[in-house]
């Protein structure tokens, strides 16, 4: 019989942290706490397995998994010496999600299941406190009526507010019993108006309807957002966990925390979380109540520390904490609930945290012996790298500060103020920027964080779900600012005397916690050292270059102090539009004959000259791969009357004969249309100004600097080696003529691979190319036979109804696209065995992307300058990642 049902605790203990798959990530890890002898409330898993049985059997349960799950809770029941329902003195359980990988806040947890109209006395009896036990109840029905019932969470909450506020109290902690007992009746009130039924009062029916939810939860749209956002797969399933209860809310001797093992912000290697003193876990995450600092070193003025109010619990914590680090290696986020001075482990999870922190960590694990140098390199996600690539706030900027938060999220963000998720999302669809700012964000806000530049909370603390969530998306965020007022209905913002409307611009601070009036000012990130050694010990493992593209001097330059070992891809194109060449541009297009092409040409020749000769000399001998021009040229063609005019008096045309001359340019299907290597055949002097003016360049740096300059020029959209055959021959024509190539100039001529007829002749085409560059965004839209600009409204659908795993635009459709670029690889290989080959399309910084550059044994990746590290730490991981399959 297939096994459903895994225990874990002191006495029974049946998993450990290697059974992630099956288990979840919190279910393995509970066992493995307690396997170490970590003090675990006992309880049991549902397996992964059990979920993708539920969907997979049209949401019905596996035979057998009733019967496992009574044997299990009979267990708890005797290792706790209480039964489950049993109204003297019942056994309460928490039932929670525990997914694989961590998706903070994203399925549900249910939290005092158990309690009735019954045992509710039972455990006011049993604990000696009738103020908890209502307390508890209240909670219970609040959970279980949100998450497994639906009902709206703001009903429950309006009815707590409702009776501080007519008892003139601010703290839910300042209610009694009878507050509490009131409360209970009026949500059971709720739930018979809200589902025309009574409150369920049998156990084991509360108990599997939290299963199913959990279970359902799985596809929620938040959980399939936080999949789609992170790449985890929707068949991994999630486990349920049913664990005793151990109680925060019992007094002043009691409470709860979450705490990293160090500094998830800065990778500071300090102990850092907050707690709450007679409170559950789900007050510190939510927001309602304001957390305290867990050490005394970190208190301010008013604040009471879990050091100093709790010493006994907290110096157990701390040794807790070296045992956890120790042991995993990383590190943790732990969850824990200190029961009348007695500490309790709920959790411990590898830790989420920012990029600066991944460094950091990393780097003092492996310079401290922890872990090892390829250890490291593995320990940080390179897609995470974007966030430390980002301007902060300009220290000379003048600002009007208007109120102080809790530096959640570090980076600086400006944006338009908005309210809910789904008008940022909408904003953001537009190309706004945008902040949100709620008084705290729930699981249900999530697409509107990840559409967001920043976040914005009045409540809650480091560890509150809008930290976490923000942390893990690179986004910044201020949590906690308690000084600001926000009013949903009138659309408004008070802070410091300031009332902002929707709409009005504001900054964050992420660093500081610190909120400004409009937008403020930026500088460019400086890169600490961490990143320089994590950088250092990356290359020296990684075997593909990494190179950028780039056309413009400052991109060079960002490339350059990012790392980049050349440029990959100059868009010459992109040169064309500067004002004072735009025109002579047009004169080209529109000139009726060779002749007037030429005359254009020639006023564009010194422009592209000394283009060329500035990206030369920033990459100091480093290659440089030149596309020469590829777009259709009507791209280029003025759209009003004016312009057009003026155009035509430089050619002598009248303006009917200009319109005429456009006419005859437009295209059905420009992609696909008179562009690339087609243009330098119709109109081989095009090509001819474009090769001359780069090698002249070449000549002129390489004199210039005594240094070698090595151009590589670029023949796009090639199908046929004829095409290739013959614009390389006009090209070689062009470069006889340049005196001066024979010193310090390494030239090449190769071809751009984006087409399938040129990947299945790359044999052929091969024999007239000094190199390769796949240019993977027009091949994926040659391969899928669709347009880039048009598949926006179709190709989420697809991802999101997994018909795709992933945009083919964003990373590359391995089985498609894929298999194209490695048949061309192979056969340009075997006529050329050293055939230099890369990637330049968006491709070349996506990590997925790089890994099977890597596999198919590519030379080099090029993406944009911002992208590089990504890139270069992402090679790194594919060549170790690589050498352990081989080893294994």
């Amino acid at each position: 019989m297939t096994k459903w049902v895994y225990g874990f605790g002191s006495q029974v203990n049946e998993g450990h942290a290697g059974m992630k798959a099956l288990l979840g990530g919190k279910g393995a890890n509970l066992a493995e706490m307690a396997g170490i002898g970590l003090p675990v409330p006992p309880g049991f898993t549902l397996t992964t397995d059990v979920c993708v049985a539920y969907y997979r059997d049209g949401r019905r349960y596996p035979d057998g998994l009733r019967t496992q799950v009574e044997e299990a809770l009979a267990q708890v029941e005797s290792q706790v010496g209480a039964r489950f329902g049993d109204p003297s003195g019942p056994l309460l359980v928490s039932v929670r999600s525990g997914a694989q990988v961590s998706m903070p806040g994203m399925m549900d947890t249910v939290l005092n299941l158990g309690l009735n109209d019954e045992t509710v006395r039972g455990l006011a009896v049993q604990s000696g406190d009738e103020r908890f036990a209502w307390d508890s109840y209240r909670r219970f029905i609040q959970m279980y009526g949100s998450v497994v019932l639906g009902i709206s969470h703001h009903l429950f909450e309006d009815v707590i507010e409702a009776r501080k506020s007519a008892l003139d109290l601010t703290e839910d902690t300042e209610l009694s019993a009878e507050d509490w007992q009131e409360v209970v009746s009026f949500y059971q009130d709720i739930v018979r108006q809200e589902t025309g039924q009574a409150f369920p009062q049998t156990p084991r029916d509360q108990l599997w309807g939290a299963i199913g939810a959990v279970f359902g939860s799985w596809m929620n749209p938040r959980a399939i957002t936080y999949r789609r956002l992170h790449d985890i797969p929707a068949e991994w399933g999630t486990a349920v966990n049913v664990q005793a209860m151990v109680f925060g809310n019992m007094g002043e001797d009691c409470a709860t925390g979450v705490c990293f093992t160090r500094d998830p912000s800065t990778g500071e290697n300090v102990f850092y979380g907050e707690y709450l003193v007679n409170a559950q876990g789900e007050d510190v995450v939510a927001g309602i109540r304001t957390p305290q600092p867990m050490s005394e070193a970190r208190a301010k003025p008013g604040e009471i520390s879990m050091e100093k109010a709790l010493p006994g619990a907290y110096a157990e914590l701390l040794h807790v904490r070296e045992m956890l680090e120790a042991h995993y290696r990383d590190m943790q986020d732990i969850e824990f609930t200190v029961q009348r001075n007695t500490l309790y482990m709920l959790q411990t999870r590898t830790g989420k945290r920012t990029a600066a922190a991944a460094l950091r960590i990393a780097v003092d694990m492996a310079e401290a012996g922890q872990i090892s140098h390829e250890e490291a390199i593995l320990r940080v996600p390179p897609a995470s790298l974007d966030q430390l690539l980002h301007p902060a706030l300009d220290p000379q900027a003048e600002r009007v500060r208007i109120a102080r938060g809790l530096p959640a999220s570090p980076g600086a963000a400006s944006g338009a103020l908005v309210f809910t998720a789904e008008e940022v999302e909408a904003r953001a669809l537009k190309g706004e920027d945008v902040i949100l700012a709620r008084v705290e964000t729930s699981p249900e806000d999530v697409h509107g964080m990840h559409a967001a530049r920043g976040v914005l909370t009045t409540r809650g603390g480091m560890t509150s779900h809008a930290a976490v969530v923000a942390r893990g998306m690179g986004r910044v965020c201020v949590a906690g600012a308690g000084d600001i007022r926000i009013d949903y209905k009138a659309g408004t913002l008070t802070a410091d005397g300031h009332v902002l409307r929707r709409g009005d611009w504001i900054t964050l601070d992420g660093g500081t916690g610190e909120v400004f009036l409009g937008r403020v000012a930026t500088v460019e990130p400086r890169l600490s050292g961490d990143f320089a050694t994590l950088m250092g010990w990356a290359d020296s493992v990684r075997r593909l270059g990494v190179r950028a593209n780039a056309e413009t001097p400052d991109d060079a330059a960002t490339a350059r102090r990012f790392g980049a070992e050349g440029i990959g891809l100059c868009r010459t194109e992109h040169m064309f539009f500067a004002p004072d060449r735009i025109g002579a541009v047009r004169r080209m297009i529109l000139a009726p004959d060779a002749a007037g092409r030429r005359a254009a040409l020639d006023d564009l020749m010194p422009f592209q000259r000394a283009d060329f000769a500035a990206l030369f000399r920033i990459m100091a001998g480093l290659p440089v791969t030149v596309r020469l021009l590829d777009p259709p040229l009507h791209e280029f063609l003025p759209h009003g009357d004016a312009e057009l005019a003026e155009v035509a008096r430089g050619l002598s045309l009248s303006l009917e004969e200009a319109r005429a001359r456009v006419a005859a340019l437009s295209e059905s299907n420009p992609m696909l249309g008179h562009r690339g290597c087609r243009l330098g055949v119709t109109a081989p002097e095009i090509y001819a100004m474009q090769v001359r003016a780069v090698l002249e360049a070449a000549v002129a740096v390489a004199r210039e600097t005594g240094e070698i300059v090595r151009p590589e020029i670029m023949i796009p959209l090639v199908g046929m080696e004829t095409e290739l055959a013959y614009t390389r021959g006009e090209a070689e024509k062009v470069a006889a003529s340049v005196d001066g190539l024979d010193g310090h100039v390494d030239y090449s001529i190769g071809t751009m691979i984006e087409l399938p007829r040129a990947a299945l002749t790359a044999d052929r085409i091969a024999a007239h190319a000094d190199f390769f560059s796949f240019g993977t965004n027009d091949l994926t839209q040659t391969v899928f036979g669709l347009s880039r600009d048009d598949a926006g409204s179709f190709l989420p659908t697809y991802v999101e109804k997994g018909l795709l795993p992933k945009d083919p635009f964003v990373s590359i459709d391995f089985e498609g696209v894929g298999e194209i670029v490695a048949i061309a690889a192979r056969k340009g290989r075997q006529v050329k065995p050293t055939l230099k080959m890369g990637i330049c399309g968006e491709h070349g910084g996506d990590p997925a992307s790089i890994a099977f550059c890597e596999k198919i044994g590519l030379d080099y990746v090029s993406c944009s300058p911002y992208r590089v590290p990504v890139a270069r730490l992402a090679a790194a991981q594919a060549a170790l990642k690589a050498r352990l399959s081989a080893e294994a």
